[in-house]
């Protein structure tokens, strides 16, 4: 293997693969731990000699997102791409791949500044946030993560550096090149470093929530909310499998601003409603175990997706668990562990055979891969989508078979 010494400097940069490293159920023959980006560059660069198939592994939280890779033979980690250089008077950070999301968030919160996204998952790292793309409830006021990204460092399947945007808010060159990646993971490119767009903390936060009694009830809410002026971060619904739904609605800003959208607020959502100044434990995490889908529908019918979901699933004992952002549109549906392919595959049919709808297996257990329940359903643009693959890694081996149409 020409891969040795192409890595990084560390005794265990190059090591063969074990059990652990397992991606769907592939061993890769060896992991490679590079120490920074021109390391990365040297590692793909010999990959791309030898024709290997490769997967990026920052913590591993997301490694079962996406399709099953078609062959595996190098992972590379990316836990050794760690570091932050914020550029507080900017409001922008620059950031490794490698860098665990808690840290960065710890950093940002000591100078009183955040990334205005909430995470869904716990113990990941800023690469794997990128790759998959998912963006947690605190969405309607900045925006999704891809709207957050302003520049980013990619080594590509040929081992070449590329770069786009930059540091500065308003330098948008390269800007959609970035947003490509977003999303993409890892089939397009390896991810090295992200700059991000920043936000002042809020000095002030409130939450106001109610029981949603019916699914009448939820939708005359979310109509009075969207004509109102309370300007929420956030709009999320909880609906368990049985009982009531829950809705929850942020709101941040000045200590004298909030006090008057908390009043409103708490007038459109009806009596009774609870208020408090910091968000709930596990805000916004979504599940680690189970089938996960990301349903996407218009806003407007975001209430009635979830109570069509809840009705597919009951008729199948499936126990489908509905979270997500009501204005935005963007729902998840989680199936406990071992649900079977058959009942999943019920559901998602039934979504999709509404027009508009479409519903994203972002995590199948591996009965329901077995069982062959089409992860992604119609792609629009997908012929775009495989000349978009073929430019940037016309070997096809970065994450082989892991995005949507075997991309």
């Amino acid at each position: 293997m020409t891969l040795a010494g192409e890595s990084g400097t560390g005794g265990r940069a190059l090591r063969e693969g074990t059990r652990a490293d397992a991606v769907g159920g592939l061993v890769p023959a060896h992991v490679a731990r590079p120490d920074g980006t021109e390391a990365l560059g040297r590692v793909m660069a010999a990959a791309a000699r030898e024709r290997l198939s490769v997967v990026a592994r920052g913590n591993g939280t997301a490694l079962d997102w996406g399709g099953v890779p078609r062959r595996l033979d190098l992972l590379v980690d990316t836990t050794g791409l760690s570091w932050i250089e914020h550029i507080a008077g900017d409001l922008v950070v620059e950031v490794g791949a490698g860098t665990p999301v808690a840290e960065l968030y710890g950093v940002l919160a000591a100078a009183g500044q955040r990334l205005s996204m909430d995470p869904v998952r716990t113990g990941g790292t800023v690469g794997g946030m990128v790759a998959t793309g998912v963006s947690g409830p605190r969405r309607l006021l900045s925006g999704a993560l891809r709207d957050l990204v302003i520049g980013m460092t990619v080594v590509r399947a040929d081992g070449v550096v590329a770069r786009s945007g930059g540091r500065v808010v308003k330098n948008v060159a390269g800007y959609d090149l970035a947003k490509l990646h977003t999303g993409g993971l890892g089939t397009l490119g390896v991810v090295a470093s992200v700059a991000l767009r920043l936000h002042p903390l809020p000095p002030a936060l409130r939450v106001v929530g109610r029981a949603m009694p019916s699914r009448e009830h939820a939708e005359r809410t979310l109509a009075a909310l969207r004509r109102s002026t309370v300007v929420p971060s956030a709009v999320e619904l909880d609906r368990p499998p049985e009982g009531p739904g829950h809705l929850r609605v942020v709101l941040e800003g000045t200590p004298g601003g909030v006090g008057p959208r908390v009043a409103e607020t708490a007038r459109l959502l009806g009596s009774d409603p609870e208020v408090a100044d910091a968000l709930p434990g596990g805000w916004g995490v979504l599940p680690t175990e189970g089938t996960l889908a990301l349903v996407s529908v218009p806003p407007a019918e975001s209430v009635r997706a979830a109570a069509w979901v809840g009705e597919l699933s009951g008729a199948v004992n499936a126990a489908a668990h509905v979270t997500g952002s009501l204005p935005a549109g963007a729902l998840y549906v989680s199936f406990p562990r071992g649900t079977g392919a058959e009942a999943v595959g019920t559901v998602v049919d039934g979504v999709r055979s509404v027009p508009d709808w479409s519903m994203t297996l972002l995590r199948a257990e591996p009965r329901v891969h077995a069982a062959g329940v089409d992860l992604w359903g119609e792609v629009p643009g997908l012929p775009l989508m495989r000349a978009v693959k073929d430019s940037f890694d016309p070997g096809r081996r970065l994450a082989p078979g892991r995005f949507a149409g075997g991309i």
